[in-house]
């Protein structure tokens, strides 16, 4: 046994061959303290440890292979996975604290072993008792084909993995699985998530018995999956819960998916029953009004979330302003965005608000993050200034620019054909925004080139 010095963090277990004052792991000060490990001498290589060298192969001698794909009663968990979760494949979810990581997939695991398959569900976080409570409060039965493990060895894991044989194995978190032949680094350590990532990998991509993993990552200040970033590239999907804290809507992202579709987005409502699947996101997103019922300060406009279009409310709200400066709110919309909206109604639009409170939501508490939306904030403050509502069966889908006139936005035939699904009569666009050939059974489109001529026909030229 030889003995070696090494630097590691006390705060994240961060290892060096030099001492450094600031972590590079966790970017702590003075946290790097010089540690003596004990160095085994590696065994001589011999031609039986040498792994054996893969076939090479003409890409067009490959069979191909479509993927095995457990499909879940969770429809939009389902969406984001690209049809469902795939029997060899490694997906990490992550999100802030309190985001919903575990109460997602402990739905999920329990879907999955209501249909035969087994499940191990092992946690690094929460005790065995911690865990069956948590699974009461949110699912109406638990399934017995589901098997659980407290513990933070994912020697221990592994092993567990070989004795019950699970169809798909959950991991929460693996931030905090460590490695008995990398010790002394702790769990969290970049070395210790890697190696257990890579343990897994293997237990994934079995060809003798394909498992699906569902790794639970912890995210760090940065709002980014704690660790290397080589741990992102490792797995097939990437999954970010996204949401307030005190939010009931959340929405799940796949910032990456080797088996479907890239910036597909799933909407889940949190409740005291877990994470409910929103399965007809227009409903949540709108407001239910009776037929010819119109209120002021309310418009519709379309937005793209992965390849879905959603039908959503933008609300406003116009006071008085007793202060020198009036007030900007938006809820779901950058507060430049709304300023700049702003500017563009007050001279292209002839509405002045130098003296008005203005204030921004929607329904549901989507975020806007698109310029398609631009026309529908601005037209629902010019409601509300009018006191006059628009009908709820017209809809906006344009960007407005600086001059004043309107720009087209991407994949507008697409949200044009939903509307025309849903029953909707009227919307307006940019002129020559598309092709006039294009038809639909019902809905009427209006192609106008500023906003001016949207605000003079919707409200028959301004304030009653």
């Amino acid at each position: 046994m030889k003995e070696k010095i090494i630097y590691q963090c006390s705060s994240c277990g961060y290892q060096s061959l030099k001492w450094v004052g600031r972590c590079p792991g966790c970017d702590s000060w003075n946290t790097v303290e010089e540690t003596i490990v004990q160095m085994t001498k590696k065994s001589t290589t011999s031609k039986n440890n040498i792994k054996k060298k893969a076939p090479t192969l003409k890409l067009t001698d490959v069979q191909g292979s479509k993927s095995d794909r457990i499909v879940t009663q969770i429809n939009e968990f389902n969406r984001v996975m690209g049809g469902g979760i795939v029997r060899d494949s490694m997906t990490i979810i992550t999100s802030p604290p309190g985001g919903g990581k575990s109460t997602l997939t402990l739905a999920v695991a329990n879907d999955v072993a209501a249909k035969g398959y087994k499940v191990l569900y092992a946690s690094g976080e929460e005790s065995d008792s911690q865990i069956k409570n948590r699974a009461d409060r949110i699912l109406n039965k638990i399934n017995e084909n589901i098997w659980i493990i407290a513990d933070t060895s994912m020697d221990h894991v592994l092993e567990t993995i070989e004795e019950i044989d699970p169809d798909l194995v959950i991991v929460d978190s693996i931030q905090t699985f460590s490695l008995s032949q990398h010790l002394p680094a702790r769990a969290g350590n970049p070395t210790q998530t890697m190696e257990c990532s890579n343990e897994l990998l293997k237990v994934a991509k079995n060809s003798n018995k394909p498992r699906a993993v569902i790794m639970i990552g912890q995210m760090n200040k940065n709002d980014e999956i704690a660790g290397l970033r080589s741990l992102e590239h490792l797995v097939d999907t990437v999954l970010v819960i996204e949401g307030e804290d005190e939010a009931e809507l959340r929405g799940i992202l796949a910032t990456k998916n080797r088996f479907g579709s890239t910036g597909e987005m799933g909407f889940f409502s949190m409740t005291e029953r877990g994470l409910l699947s929103i399965d007809n996101p227009s409903e949540f997103f709108m407001t239910k009004r009776e037929e010819g019922e119109v209120v002021s300060g309310s418009a519709l406009t379309v937005l793209r979330e992965g390849s879905r279009p959603i039908i959503v409310e933008i609300e406003s709200l116009v006071s008085n302003a007793f202060t020198p400066y009036p007030s900007r709110i938006g809820e779901a919309f950058r507060r430049e965005q709304l300023n700049t909206l702003i500017s563009i109604l007050e001279q292209r639009g002839g509405i002045n608000l130098f003296n008005k409170n203005v204030v921004i939501k929607t329904t549901g508490g989507i975020k806007l993050k698109e310029q398609a939306v631009n026309l529908a904030v601005i037209m629902s403050i010019a409601s509300s200034v009018y006191n006059k509502g628009i009908a709820n069966d017209v809809v906006f889908i344009a960007d407005v620019g600086l001059t004043g006139e309107l720009k087209k936005v991407p994949a507008l035939e697409a949200r044009i054909k939903e509307l025309d699904r849903m029953g909707f009569k009227k919307v307006y666009i940019a002129k020559n925004a598309f092709s006039k050939t294009v038809k639909f059974n019902n809905i009427d489109v209006v192609q106008l080139k500023t906003l001016q001529e949207v605000i003079q026909q919707v409200f028959s030229g301004g304030k009653s």
